[in-house]
């Protein structure tokens, strides 16, 4: 199995300021992931002025600032990605970002990024697809809000742009910020897998806390995309539902932990426990002196821990009806 991708996803969390977006930065790379990923846009090319927020923003945001004047001042400019592209590097971590119109993935595309995420939102959006499509990179692809038929369509409009297939991870998820653990359905991740085998699988999470994004990797999710903050109670559409620093540097850990444990899959015994194999297992011992030349029996004959090793008990059906090549003292090990 491949290393599993740990994207911490400061989205908007910056809230506009270069400052706050440079230490979002530092704490994913002191939590351990491998990339932290913004988001480019200009709201003009999002949203109309008289578009409504979603629930959860009007909760986080108030309902009085609309949803474009909200973005409008969420933006990063060119400079600020290379300003955060700059710092990535400095501290050995990846930078990736969110572009949600072709101007802003041409402008990552020239900062020389080799992976374009495309939102949830955008899967439905046909000359974008073709757009990003066509870029020759590889895609992260959420799938947010989806049918398996409309994940079907997007890929096929992809590949006809350009990319084709095997350079897709397609993440499952869910856009309800927060996520109701009950809407997860963890189990949509083996659904992709299954339903699209050229492409790689993932998780994108919205959920509180960090036991989703864990279970899906035993789940086979192959990248780990998740919000996170320096503090939940800032003012913004997605503090509310991201994690603070030290519950990402435990949400990686675990990653890490169950990345490990799931193995290689092959039903043997592993390095550590081998060694317990002479000490746990029983082998076949005189249950009482035997004379040389007597017959083997379950009278005299018995199944017991030896610590180092001995004749199978296995074996007990060959054994039975031979004769003792030697005298067995009591608790000795048999040899046939």
């Amino acid at each position: 199995m491949s290393r599993v991708l740990i994207i911490a996803e400061a989205g908007v969390n910056h809230n506009g300021d270069m400052a706050l977006a440079l230490k979002l930065v530092d704490a994913a790379a002191d939590a351990g992931a491998d990339a932290v990923k913004f988001q480019t846009f200009k709201a003009e090319r999002l949203v109309t002025p008289q578009a409504d927020k979603a629930a959860y923003q009007k909760a986080a945001t108030g309902a009085s600032e609309s949803q474009f004047a909200m973005l409008k001042r969420l933006e990063l400019d060119a400079a600020a990605h290379e300003t955060l592209l700059t710092r990535c590097r400095e501290r050995g971590i990846a930078f990736l970002s969110t572009p949600f119109d072709e101007q802003s993935a041409d402008m990552l595309v020239g900062m020389g990024l080799a992976i374009i995420k495309i939102p949830s939102g955008e899967i439905t959006n046909l000359p974008y697809l073709r757009h990003v499509g066509a870029l020759g990179r590889r895609i992260v692809l959420s799938t947010g809000m989806c049918t398996l038929d409309e994940v079907a369509d997007a890929l096929r409009a992809l590949e006809a742009a350009g990319t084709p297939a095997r350079d897709v991870t397609l993440l499952h998820c869910n856009t309800q910020y927060p996520t109701p653990e009950a809407d997860a359905n963890l189990r949509a991740i083996r659904t992709l897998a299954e339903a699209f085998p050229a492409c790689a699988a993932g998780y994108s999470d919205h959920t509180l806390g960090i036991s989703c994004p864990i279970a899906a990797v035993a789940l086979g999710a192959t990248v780990i995309e998740k919000h996170f903050t320096l503090d939940r109670r800032m003012e913004g559409p997605d503090h509310a539902a991201s994690l603070e620093p030290g519950e990402l540097a435990a949400m990686v850990a675990g990653v890490r932990a169950v990345e490990a444990a799931l193995g290689h899959g092959r039903k043997e015994p592993s390095p550590s426990e081998r060694e317990n194999i002479l000490v746990a297992r029983r082998y076949l011992v005189a249950a009482r002196n035997i004379a040389a030349g007597e017959m083997f029996s379950p009278e005299n004959v018995a199944a017991r821990r030896t610590g180092s090793g001995g004749v199978s008990p296995m074996r007990w059906d060959e054994i039975m009806g031979r004769r003792a090549p030697r005298a067995f003292a009591a608790g000795e090990k048999i040899e046939p």
